[in-house]
Formats: C-alpha cells, sequence, structure tokens
C-alpha cells in the first residue's frame, strides 16, 4: 500500500500539541489593522484548541 500523503494547506494551518490535540491561530487578524482595538488584536495574537468535531476532521488530513 502506498503511503498517505498529508493535507499541505492543513498542515500550513494546524499544528499537533504534545498531548495529540490540534490547535489553530485565530481568524481576522491578517489585515485591516488600523480599525481594530489593541485588545482585540493582542486576543488574535493567540492561538485556540479545535472543536471536537473538527479535530476529527483535521486529523485525517493530518496523518
Amino acid at each position: 500500500m502506498p503511503k498517505l500523503k498529508s493535507h499541505r494547506g492543513s498542515m500550513k494551518r494546524f499544528r499537533k500539541t504534545k498531548k495529540g490535540t490540534i490547535s489553530r491561530s485565530k481568524a481576522y487578524g491578517a489585515h485591516l489593522q488600523t480599525k481594530k482595538s489593541s485588545k482585540r488584536k493582542r486576543g488574535l495574537r493567540k492561538s485556540v484548541l479545535l472543536s471536537a468535531a473538527d479535530k476529527k476532521r483535521i486529523k485525517i488530513l493530518m496523518p
């Protein structure tokens, strides 16, 4: 059986943690920074863990 190829787009967007959960970065932080408050931009810097429903789908893409 051939090797499984990992989905390159999802590999760039998601990271596996040591415990096996998957983290992602928050949306809306890439551009149009002037109209966003400093508090909001600071919150967008942090990464969050995926929900259980999304975790199942993404784990298939990242063998």
